[in-house]
Order: structure tokens, then C-alpha cells, then sequence
């Protein structure tokens, strides 16, 4: 299709577009309720556009169903390779038999597509759940734990529940640590966070001494649920969520693990402009073998390495200019590290 006809068709259906130039770069968005997406956008957006490419991109606003729709569009419209921010990692195969089957090359793009037609880009999640229960065990090393974790059909929900357990694992088979709450947050939804917190606080007469949340915006919703009751406790958390490194230099939150989403929309801008070149999958510099997943299968993929964020070196998202030090350190406690 030429590509200024087709600049016209996306503009004529909504989608957002750059300007129409050699190969066009389809970003399907599960949803963009995340502050953190935004961030990814705009890396991937300037990507695809030094590599003389264009960006189209849909978001399926929580939806499935809406979601498979997108892509079919997209797809229709002639785009020649896609990024998928999968909503639900099953919902999401026809699409990818539809891609196949026209020889359009997929990322996997931070959530699992278990297919080995797919390039996987991501951050090592499985390390992520690993260093917010480090970084909590080191200020909380026993009592009760609870885990606030995030939307079932997310399979970053149990990569990272597989990292926290790594940690904390043996101390909870002796006892040392008891896991007084488990709760699923559908959506990744700050307030079905708060009240999956709110619940366990009740089961347990507020007897909670940590809390390993599995993102920022789910960490907001459990230190509301914890504030509401006057309690103070390690609570960690993953993405830099600006909110959260504020929490963290005020002392309310324990750790945010940053994933620079800078990094990783920057990552996808550059393979997908690769692989719509014809660039093969298991080509892409960097590339490795991934088979984490449940079935198991065997993906090309590339797992970038996350940051943790505490007191101690805040500076490093300010300095890296991520976040402002008048937005990290307002209301900051004596003695964080950029404040």
C-alpha cells in the first residue's frame, strides 16, 4: 500500500500517526491507565522516526476484545511489523495467527506472548520480584507479609511473584516469614489494590509488618489503605512511578524498581524497524533464548536490567533526568541520597 494512502487511513481511523514515510510501525497498547507507558511512547516514537520509519499506535482501553480489533485494523491498514502490549496473553493468539499469516513480524512487547513467532522485549521481571523482596527482607527480615499482586491474565504478574519467592521462599517455609495475604489486583488497578489491602489489614487486625506490592501504582493504593490506619511498613514497588520515588524519599515506600521505560520503547522503536526490514528475529543484536513461560516454548527475546530505587540513591533518576529533584524530594526525610 503506498505509504501516504495509507497515512490518510489511519488518520481516518483514529489511530495516532507521525508522518508517512518508508515502513510503518503498529503499537497495539493494552491500556494506558500507567503513567509509565507514556514514557515508553515517546522513546519508541522517536526510534521508529530516526529510523525513517512511521508510528501508528491503538490503545485497547482494558479490552480484549478491543484489543484483537486494533490489531486486525492495523494489520488491514498494512503495517509492516506490530508491538504488542498484550492485555491478556491468551485473547491475544488469534491476532498473532493473523500477523503469521501475512508475514508480519511481532514484539512481545513487556509482557509475554507465548509464541515462538514473537520477539519478547522486556525487562527481567523474574529479578525484578527478586530485588523488592530483597530490598524489603533487608528493612523487614520476618513477620507477616503480604503480597498485592497484579492482573491475573499478566504473566509479569507471576514472573514476579516466581522472583519475590526466590528470596523469600525459605524463610517462609520455616516460619520465619508468614504470608498473611495474596491477593490478585485485576487491571493492575491502584484501587482494587487498596482494597485487597484494606481486607487483608482487617483479616489480620492491622498485624501486617510488610508488603511486597508488585508495581508503583498498586504500592499508592496499599500505603492509602495503610495510612488510613496509621501504619507505617516496608512496602516495595517496581516502574519509577514519580509518585512512588516521592513515597520512597518520604520514607512510605521502601524501594521502586525502575525499569527506564526509556530504554526499553527505545529497544522495541529500533527491532521493529529491524525486523520490518527483513532483519531475521534471531539476528537482533542482543538477542537471547527465553523459554520462562508456562508452556515453555522457546522466543528470541531481550531482558534489560532494572534499577532499584531507594533512599540511598535517588540521585540516580534525577541526575539521569527521569524525575525533578523538587518532585522526588518534596517532603523528603533526613538523609536521602539527591535531596
Amino acid at each position: 500500500m503506498n505509504k501516504l494512502i495509507l497515512a490518510a487511513a489511519v488518520a481516518a481511523a483514529g489511530f495516532t500517526s507521525s508522518a508517512a514515510v518508508a515502513d510503518v510501525i503498529g503499537v497495539s497498547w493494552a491500556s494506558f491507565q500507567e503513567e509509565r507507558w507514556k514514557i515508553d511512547e515517546a522513546a519508541m516514537v522517536a526510534a521508529i522516526e530516526a529510523a525513517g520509519n512511521t508510528y501508528v499506535s491503538a490503545d485497547a482501553e482494558s479490552s480484549s476484545a478491543k484489543q484483537l480489533t486494533d490489531i486486525e485494523a492495523l494489520l488491514t491498514q498494512g503495517v509492516d511489523a506490530l508491538i504488542i502490549n498484550a492485555w491478556d496473553k491468551d485473547a491475544i493468539a488469534p491476532a498473532i495467527e493473523a500477523a503469521a499469516n501475512e508475514g508480519i513480524p511481532v514484539i512481545g512487547y513487556d509482557r509475554l506472548i507465548e509464541d515462538a513467532r514473537t520477539f519478547y522485549l522486556t525487562f527481567d521481571n523474574v529479578g525484578v520480584g527478586r530485588i523488592i523482596a530483597k530490598s524489603v527482607q533487608a528493612v523487614q527480615p520476618s513477620g507477616n507479609y503480604a503480597i498485592i499482586k497484579g492482573d491475573p491474565g499478566d504473566p509479569n504478574a507471576m514472573f514476579l511473584l516466581q522472583g519475590m519467592m526466590e528470596v523469600i521462599g525459605d524463610d517462609v517455609a520455616s516460619g520465619k516469614i508468614k504470608i498473611v495475604g495474596e491477593s490478585f489486583s485485576d487491571g493492575w488497578k491502584p484501587e482494587n489494590a487498596q482494597k485487597n489491602m484494606e481486607q487483608i489489614l482487617t483479616a489480620n487486625n492491622n498485624n501486617v509488618d510488610a508488603v511486597l506490592s508488585e508495581n508503583d501504582g498498586m504500592a499508592g493504593g496499599v500505603v492509602a489503605a495503610l495510612s488510613a490506619q496509621g501504619l507505617v511498613i516496608p512496602v516495595g514497588g517496581q516502574d519509577g512511578d514519580l509518585a512512588a520515588i516521592n513515597r520512597v524519599a518520604r520514607g512510605i515506600q521502601t524501594v521502586s524498581v525502575w525499569k527506564d521505560a526509556r530504554d526499553l520503547g527505545k529497544a522495541a522503536g529500533e527491532i521493529a524497524s529491524a525486523l520490518a526490514k527483513g532483519t531475521s528475529m534471531s539476528d537482533i543484536d542482543g538477542a537471547s533464548t527465553f523459554s520462562g513461560g508456562e508452556k515453555g516454548i522457546a522466543i528470541n527475546a531481550i531482558l534489560l536490567d532494572p534499577t532499584p530505587l531507594t533512599r540511598d540513591n535517588l540521585s540516580i533518576a534525577i541526575n539521569g533526568g527521569h524525575i525533578t529533584k523538587a518532585q522526588a524530594c518534596e517532603g523528603a526525610i533526613a538523609g536521602v541520597d539527591g535531596c
